[in-house]
């Protein structure tokens, strides 16, 4: 469970992160209040929603079992351990 929330916090980080690159690539000033006005800081934070929200999209409808399959719990069968499978 810890693993998506890590991969939707990198993937809600990354358009902030590649923008302060830019910016060291640049020779501009990081850490500079007027390198970070509010419209880029809110057009970074729209497009990092973006982000989150198709991975989001892409999570639901493109991983996991397909549709119709039914899902059989792991269990005990004569005295062996049964892996869940999907079938």
């Amino acid at each position: 469970m810890i693993r998506p929330i890590f991969t939707e916090i990198a993937l809600f980080v990354a358009p902030f992160v590649l923008y302060a690159v830019f910016l060291w690539a640049t020779k501009a000033g990081v850490m500079d209040v007027s390198s970070w006005p509010l419209v880029r800081v809110l057009s970074l934070a729209i497009a990092a929603m973006a982000l989150v929200l198709g991975s989001f999209i892409y999570f639901a409808h493109f991983s996991g079992a397909p549709p119709g399959s039914t899902y059989v719990p792991a269990h005990m069968d004569n005295g062996k351990f049964v892996p869940g499978t999907t079938k």
